[in-house]
């Protein structure tokens, strides 16, 4: 098992973060190479016009790798929301139709379906998540499965969802999308880098990514991965970097009517960003050189250790809420994600307060629905989890 890699970052030693989730730290090694970014912008003759293709095509190997996706299939956009628009715009959607949606999902993979539904008078169908059911997670993956029907153009969820890490069945929730025709499409920000994924069995028609939680990089650096559904699809903006021949700066006003091959139609505008880029870089090394299943593996360490310093195994129960414990539930570990995972209160309405409590002991984590959300890291100890129980005990009691 890796050990703590706390010393590649720059958090305090006092303090407890455990919010990966909301967003990652910077490694050492990939601040400096933004200040390396800064330093070369200050004095451009060094940018060349390769410059503007070699770092994002080292991006769109190191992402393809991560998720074990061709190079040629991926996409540098800014965001999430701007992955997904991409698909809302490319898919047939008519009155009558529906786009699946899990409840409480995250605006991102909300408001294009939202408009684009709404404009053709299709349907914005939610699962809400089940409420008492012995298991969860299953119920709700088995909700999602029942929601597709003859009538389904999308679906489109997260891998986990972002409020308490609850896994989605991905390779069954695609299979039924493909077998009524609809696109699937997987934002992946809150698990991949931290949970493995395989895009050749997963194959969803688009795969979204943030770069600043889990993949450790900057603001505004975001990853789509395209199938043969979306690949000759319209992209949302008209660059010129994404027209062919790009790449000769004599010849670009030698106009073109055709693109880049491959996903580079959809490359947003100012992709090459010659400060972000480099810093994705070298966090997508890093975490290539972890191995992301060693990173999986290290937080469900952490999480056992929570649930013991809780007083219960993982998976079950942390205190009985009678009033001899701190009455916190813990969905079982074999339905969400050991990097990210939902306490929850017998009392939502007291989650803000807790949270300040926990953040005068410099420990730090975020509220998420009903949910204090924890999302641990290779910076992270059993201390930092201990630090967490004895302060949610203090809280609450």
């Amino acid at each position: 098992m890796l050990t703590c890699q706390r010393g590649l970052f720059s958090l305090p030693e006092d303090e407890h973060y455990l919010n990966c989730a909301y967003m990652g730290p910077l490694l050492k090694s990939v601040e400096a190479a933004g200040i390396a970014g800064l330093r070369r912008k200050a004095v451009p003759r060094h940018i060349a016009a390769a410059d503007f293709f070699s770092g994002p095509n080292e991006l769109r190997e190191l992402f393809g790798e991560l998720v074990n996706a061709p190079p040629e299939r991926v996409a540098l956009v800014p965001s999430v929301s701007y992955g997904v628009a991409i698909a809302a715009q490319n898919l047939p959607l008519g009155r009558g139709s529906n786009v699946v949606i899990p409840g409480e999902e995250f605006p991102s993979n909300v408001y294009a379906w939202m408009e684009r539904s709404a404009r053709e008078g299709a349907e914005l169908r939610f699962v809400e998540r089940p409420q008492d059911a012995q298991s969860e997670g299953g119920a709700w993956n088995r909700r999602i499965l029942e929601a597709i029907d003859g009538n389904t153009a999308a679906v489109s969820l997260t891998a986990v969802h972002w409020t308490d890490g609850t896994r989605f069945d991905l390779e069954a929730i695609g299979r039924r999308a493909r077998e009524v025709g609809a696109m699937f499409v997987v934002d992946g920000t809150q698990s991949i880098g931290a949970l493995p994924f395989d895009w050749e069995v997963v194959r969803p028609d688009l795969l979204v990514c943030a770069g600043y939680k889990w993949l450790l990089g900057p603001y505004q650096i975001a990853f789509a991965v395209l199938g043969d559904r979306l690949a000759e699809g319209r992209p949302l903006e008209m660059t010129w970097i994404g027209r062919e021949n790009s790449e000769d700066f004599a010849a670009l006003i030698d106009y073109r009517t055709g693109f880049q091959p491959g996903a580079r139609r959809f490359d947003a505008g100012e992709h090459a960003n010659f400060i972000n880029v480099p810093m994705q870089i070298e966090a997508l090394r890093q975490i290539l050189e972890w191995g992301v299943g060693n990173i999986q593996q290290y937080c469900a360490m952490l999480g056992r250790s929570l649930a013991d310093a809780l007083g219960e195994s993982a998976g079950e129960s942390a205190g009985d809420g009678a009033g001899d414990g701190p009455g916190f539930t813990l969905n079982p570990a074999e339905e969400r994600g050991a990097h990210l995972f939902g306490l929850r209160l017998p009392d939502p309405a007291k989650i803000p307060a807790v949270l300040e409590q926990l953040a005068a002991r410099k420990v730090f984590v975020s509220q998420r629905g009903a949910s204090l959300r924890v999302s641990p890291h290779l910076y992270n100890t059993p201390g930092d989890m201990a630090a967490l129980a004895e302060a949610l005990r203090a809280a609450v009691t």
